[in-house]
């Protein structure tokens, strides 16, 4: 089968397609033919080894896992002896966080691990758009902030792969939602639903002193709690994407002191079937819908990576295989 392998850190450069051996299923996993992938840029940190805790986990001097992806679409094409949930010919969506891999035509998943089956009404490329993004600001929103009907939330990076799905998860909870992002992207954020929309390179929305919400969700980790500490209401959340020492500081200096607090989760640890059972009902209702931003052929995954580090993609990059 045809695979993108690296097999040391560095430059897009590092990723080559190459024909490797067809994977096995073992007797609880389920071979799946994958359609469709996504590109983020968690993918080109852990190419690159930046930050460098990376290669305290995946490899010192090299990764030790040669393939990449975690986000998948395809179909099941074979079944291990044990398995129950699924059978061949199922039309499945997921993540395989421990051993990535779906950067390939084929991927081994356990069947336990965060999978079901695909939106009838979705298209693989649109199944895994949603599988990228819409989990982490799922976890932000509603298990972190516990957000509520009628709260007013600002989500700065609103045209992003979380921000996109974090504008109309927000709405569909009832929130008032302000999204902030560039000029060019002003019109898809209202699209998906943003009540207001600032553009950041005309306004900060720090320094207005009239406006004051229950919710900051930083979805892409460039603002900062001193920052939008002044535009939180009392009790208000600041919460960020960003697994910086900072944040952690803060959000243990805030759970003790004050009444606006600082909130990180591990999203990618905390992913689950039940979540991507919720996100395919409200896809299947019509509320929520993909962002693509650009797709590429597997055999272009360097090209697509270039273009995600660039910092500037709506919503989401898809590989097409």
């Amino acid at each position: 089968m045809k695979a993108i392998v690296w097999t040391k850190y560095g430059t897009p450069d590092v990723l080559e397609l190459q024909e490797v051996e067809k994977p096995t299923p073992k007797d609880n996993e389920v071979r799946i033919r994958v359609y469709a992938a996504v590109v983020t840029p968690s993918d080109c940190a852990f190419r690159k080894a930046d930050p460098m805790m990376i290669r305290l986990i995946y490899g010192l001097m090299k990764p030790k896992l040669n393939t990449q992806g975690v986000e998948f679409a395809g179909e099941i094409e074979a079944v291990g002896k044990d398995v129950k949930l699924f059978k061949k010919g199922d039309q499945v969506f997921g993540v395989s966080p421990n051993k990535f891999g779906a950067h390939a035509e084929y991927i081994c998943v356990p069947e336990d691990k965060p999978m079901t089956l695909k939106p009838t009404n979705a298209t693989y490329e649109e199944t895994v758009a949603v599988c990228d993004g819409a989990p982490t600001a799922l976890i932000f929103l509603r298990d972190t902030a516990n957000i509520q009907r009628g709260q007013k939330i600002l989500i700065n990076g609103a045209s992003g792969a979380v921000g996109a799905y974090a504008v109309q998860l927000a709405k569909y909870y009832g929130a008032e939602v302000t999204g902030v992002c560039s000029s060019a992207n002003l019109e898809l954020v209202k699209s998906l639903g943003a009540d207001k929309v600032i553009d950041y390179t005309k306004e900060d929305f720090t320094k207005d002193d009239a406006q004051t919400y229950d919710v900051i969700f930083d979805a892409v980790g460039k603002s900062s709690f001193l920052l939008c500490k002044g535009s939180l209401k009392q009790k208000g959340i600041y919460l960020s994407t960003a697994a910086a020492l900072g944040v952690m500081l803060q959000m243990l200096w805030t759970s003790k002191i004050g009444s606006k607090k600082v909130m990180f989760t591990t999203a990618g640890l905390k992913q689950n079937k039940e979540n991507l059972i919720f996100l395919k009902d409200l896809f299947e209702a019509g509320n929520i819908k993909p962002v693509i931003d650009r797709r590429y052929p597997l055999e272009q995954t360097a090209d697509a990576h270039r273009y995600v580090e660039k910092g500037h993609k709506k919503g989401n990059v898809v590989l097409t295989l």
